[in-house]
């Protein structure tokens, strides 16, 4: 079986020079492993049992529903069983996390996320929705209600978070958490001892942008 790591459109986007070390981590995990950027909605056209690695939430739902012949997993999954990640130690901070709505019902990437967590000694206060329960940031309404309604559901899922600092392990996610008046940390930020940064934004502006990086990655 071959294999291949998808950073997804989002991550290339936010924070590229992680792809690199991406997979240099996985190819010392498990075996050689090359990149894969064709966005998830474009048939993958990859050999028969190919396993794609995803970070992106979105993107491993849409890998192992929508086309046949392909296996997938989360980089989350490999990094919560490596002996050689050098995991940060954040001494014992407190934070809640969100779990996005397109792996609401795996929930063998709900507990490796905590895993990860716990590896770097971060104590989550679990919110009332989370897991198989989440609620969805907002970002998915986009562009099915108009903007203040969907900042409004942005507002009132960042509002059920526990904590001011939320852990989250969707790009979108950190725009949503952000507007909604929260401090999101990014799962792969943490992982690599780096601020979280909201950078763009706005909620078209940034869907404008995903989909120019959708169109020209296939």
């Amino acid at each position: 079986m071959s294999q291949v790591y998808n950073p997804g459109c989002a991550l290339m986007l936010y924070k590229p020079n992680y792809t690199n070390r991406i997979i240099e981590i996985i190819s010392k995990e498990l075996e050689e492993t090359v990149l894969y950027n064709i966005c998830c909605k474009h048939d993958p056209k990859l050999p028969n049992k190919t396993l794609i690695i995803n970070t992106c939430a979105g993107c491993d739902k849409r890998f192992s529903t929508l086309y046949t012949g392909i296996e997938t997993v989360s980089l989350w999954e490999i990094l919560a069983t490596s002996k050689i990640f050098p995991f940060p130690n954040y001494k014992n901070i407190f934070m809640t996390i969100h779990d996005p709505c397109p792996i609401r019902t795996n929930n063998n990437v709900h507990n490796s996320i905590r895993t990860l967590l716990a590896k770097m000694n971060i104590n989550i206060i679990e919110p009332d929705n989370n897991k198989t329960n989440s609620i969805c940031c907002g970002d998915s309404f986009y562009p099915n209600l108009p903007i203040d309604q969907i900042h409004i559901k942005m507002k009132e899922r960042a509002d059920s978070m526990p904590c001011q600092e939320v852990c989250v392990y969707c790009v979108s996610c950190i725009k949503a958490m952000h507007i909604g008046g929260k401090n999101p940390r990014y799962i792969l930020d943490l992982l690599f001892n780096e601020s979280t940064e909201a950078q763009l934004y706005e909620t078209v502006e940034w869907h404008e942008k995903l989909q120019k990086y959708i169109s020209e990655h296939q």
